[in-house]
């Protein structure tokens, strides 16, 4: 992949922590500190937790929610999952904003 298409990924992935903190500003903090470099060893396996916890949703607290919280955690570092977890956040805004809209008008 060259440089181009890598940097628009990559800033194409930016944008969505972007759309988090400003869709729940409570979280630009905590988004911010996971982001940073300082926190790699401790991004990484609280990422796979999250992903294992994804799975077992059907246990008090642990959700599907933990799922794409989990991966978008690991695309931090993984930089080849970048450009399919944006894709997914995206999307999943959209519907999410569709479903928003439906459910206001009816």
């Amino acid at each position: 992949m060259d440089d181009k298409h890598r940097t628009k990924r990559d800033r194409r992935f930016r944008r969505q922590f972007e759309a988090i903190s400003r869709l729940v500003p409570a979280l630009r903090g905590p988004i911010k500190a996971l982001r940073s470099d300082r926190l790699k060893l401790l991004r990484i396996p609280l990422a796979l937790l999250m992903v294992a916890g994804g799975f077992v949703s059907f246990l008090p607290f642990l959700g599907i929610w933990m799922l794409p919280l989990g991966l978008l955690l690991l695309a931090v570092d993984l930089p080849f999952m970048r450009g399919p977890i944006a894709a997914a956040m995206i999307w999943a805004r959209r519907k999410a904003s569709l479903i928003w809209r439906r459910w206001k008008h009816r």
